[in-house]
């Protein structure tokens, strides 16, 4: 696993971890309702983390685009699939995107590129 893909991984881990551990029960639900979202429902769990990869590219998160784009990758999207909803998220962000975009690519090699090594 690439360095950068294992320590975003280990990171959001630990962190969860400490944050959970305070059991705070508006945060543990918080968390809760969003695992539960994600689920199969009327929308496939492939389109559902596509539109959240999509809001997280328009919102100009790192963190949730990485999450999107490593959850993508386990549940069999591909390239273009992926490639197609980031070109969505930056005709409706605009082009303070870009930026973004640019990490997105660079994260999805990543992911491939460790699917290579193993």
């Amino acid at each position: 696993m690439s360095e950068s893909v294992k320590a975003f991984n280990d990171y959001r881990a630990k962190m969860n971890d400490k944050i959970l551990a305070d059991n705070n029960k508006i945060i543990k639900r918080i968390f809760n309702l969003d695992t539960n979202a994600y689920a199969e429902g009327a929308l496939d769990v492939k389109t559902k983390e596509l539109l959240g990869l999509v809001a997280s590219a328009v919102l100009r998160c790192d963190d949730c685009i990485k999450y999107h784009l490593e959850t993508s990758y386990k549940i069999g999207l591909k390239k273009d699939e992926v490639v197609e909803a980031l070109s969505i998220a930056t005709l409706v962000g605009g082009t303070i995107v870009i930026p973004h975009l640019r990490r997105a690519y660079e994260f999805w090699d990543e992911l491939e590129a460790n699917h290579k090594t193993q």
